[in-house]
């Protein structure tokens, strides 16, 4: 069955930190809507086998996400590694009927093949690591679009924690380090969150300076 939407979907509005979900989609209808909502915009998609998911981040979401990522970028400029940000790009793959726009996605171990300014890259690759904040939305459904699509490695943020989720013999579970940089434990990063609740993002990528240049030593 196809769901006929009466208002088009570039009018909804929806509110900071909210969430909508649309069922009995096809996969040109998603095409279609990806297509009228543009690249111009603040919300994102999570589409999985017929239910599409628009979500709008708000202003914590966005914090976390951004100094997340912030931290991801100074880790491997100091650690002297090589990394691709590539944001929120939609990845989709029309074999598995599913698609997903992380809230930040790199490629650190496979960083030169997503070298360039190729526009397919990340419908041939999977991002070595992605970002999930779930505060705008439950995490549960996307983190099985991130299984079906292979992403090795998923930071997920929910409940005031964050968890890093690896995927190992085809599921996800909880480990104390990180795959794409193995001497970062969960609790550092979870001191460096919690340090963004009193200290500016550059006090934070100060704390993740020093810890590179101590364990270096």
């Amino acid at each position: 069955m196809t769901t006929v939407i009466a208002t088009p979907i570039s009018q909804i509005k929806l509110a900071p930190g909210s969430a909508m979900t649309i069922a009995g989609l096809t996969w040109k209808t998603y095409e279609a809507l990806l297509q009228e909502l543009g690249e111009d915009r603040s919300t994102r998609l999570a589409y999985d086998r017929g239910v599409l998911e628009i979500r709008m981040p708000g202003e914590p979401h966005e914090i976390v996400n951004r100094l997340l990522a912030k931290i991801i970028t100074m880790l491997a400029m100091e650690l002297e590694m090589e990394a691709n940000d590539f944001g929120s790009v939609t990845l989709n793959r029309e074999e598995l009927d599913r698609g997903i726009e992380p809230d930040s996605c790199f490629y650190i171990q496979n960083a030169a093949r997503g070298q360039g300014m190729e526009e397919t890259v990340s419908e041939a690759l999977p991002p070595d690591l992605a970002l999930e904040v779930d505060i705008a939305s439950s995490s549960a459904s996307k983190m099985v679009i991130y299984q079906a699509m292979a992403v090795s490695e998923v930071w997920l943020y929910r409940r005031n924690t964050l968890k890093i989720q690896l995927l190992q013999d085809g599921q996800y579970g909880d480990v104390n380090n990180s795959r794409a940089f193995p001497m970062v434990s969960v609790e550092q990063l979870n001191q460096w969150i919690e340090l963004r609740k009193t200290e500016t993002d550059l006090a934070v990528l100060r704390e993740v300076q020093r810890f590179c240049r101590e364990s270096d030593q």
